[in-house]
């Protein structure tokens, strides 16, 4: 294994661990409904965006044309305002565990596209290994999920249906967008990755300030009690989950292969896990522990794949 190689894996990792504490957040929130969580984790996203970006402006604004925009706009609405409402929906729908194997499948479709990609250094073949050690964990989580559903998320068949299509919609919303941030990030070698999650940061905290009276303005009854507690974890999620997750992510998606990128957002379901744990205070049951070691095992097959002979 390379150094890169090495330094990626790691930023995935890091990324994954700050990522992993969003699936928590709806349940952290109570009366709060997950299109105020969102908007007001992205507002404060934008905000820190915006004062980390201010020194640099003058020099960033020349390098960005209207293509650049757009783009920002899609990443912003695909991989944060879009992705991250979907999911929290779902999250307070069925619980933690049905988004969690849903999204646990973004390494599958990531690794699949970046596999297809004309640009790619490896046949599907040599990934298969590696797309089927990680849908067998995902498998098991679903087994587990249906078959051990949490009382307070057994709201009947269409309330789980509902959150299964919710997931499924930020399936897809996130596998557009790290494809999409992976071009990006290869055509702009003169922005730097974190500048580039500061950007993407800067359009979504201006679409969250939109989502605002939409999410506290149309509701009849606000929550009387427990704003200083929502704050705390709305605006922690902005801060961990966005601007320092993503800049972790941005600097992976530089150092790694999009076919090894894809991969890496096991991480974030494997700490998903992990928390939910220790949110429930209980041990993995016999099939969420084979779960685990079965990502684990799809990640490490992935990166011998990418050997140094094939990626160095």
């Amino acid at each position: 294994m390379t150094r890169s190689t090495f330094t990626g894996i790691a930023c995935g990792a890091a990324a994954g661990a700050l990522w992993g504490l969003s699936l928590l957040a709806p349940e952290l929130i109570g009366p709060f409904a997950p299109l105020q969580l969102a908007s007001v984790r992205f507002v404060t996203y934008g905000v820190i965006a915006l004062l980390l970006l201010a020194p640099k402006l003058k020099t960033l604004l020349p390098h960005l044309g209207a293509a650049e925009w757009w783009g920002l706009l899609g990443l912003s609405l695909m991989g944060n305002i879009i992705y991250y409402s979907l999911l929290s929906t779902a999250v307070q729908l069925c619980g933690v565990a049905m988004p969690s194997l849903i999204v646990g499948f973004i390494p599958v479709t990531v690794t699949l596209v970046g596999a297809l990609r004309h640009d790619s250094t490896l046949h599907v073949r040599q990934l298969v290994p590696s797309m089927l050690l990680s849908a067998g964990g995902i498998v098991c989580i679903a087994w587990q999920n249906f078959h051990n559903a949490s009382p307070q998320h057994q709201g009947g068949l269409w309330v789980q249906l509902a959150g299964l299509l919710m997931a499924a919609c930020a399936l897809l919303s996130w596998t557009g967008f790290v494809v999409k941030n992976a071009n990006w990030l290869r055509r702009l070698d003169h922005i730097t990755h974190n500048d580039w999650n500061l950007l993407t940061g800067l359009v979504t905290g201006a679409l969250a300030l939109l989502m605002l009276p939409l999410a506290f303005l149309l509701p009849q009854h606000l929550p009387a009690t427990g704003w200083a507690h929502f704050l705390m974890v709305a605006c922690g999620m902005g801060l961990l989950a966005s601007v320092v997750a993503n800049a972790f992510w941005n600097s992976m998606t530089r150092l790694l292969p999009l076919t090894m990128v894809g991969q890496m957002i096991l991480f974030e379901t494997l700490f998903s896990l992990f928390y939910g744990f220790l949110w429930e205070q209980r041990f993995p049951r016999p099939l969420e522990a084979c779960a685990i070691v079965l990502a684990i095992s799809g990640v490490i097959s992935c990166v011998r794949a990418h050997g140094p002979a094939k990626h160095g």
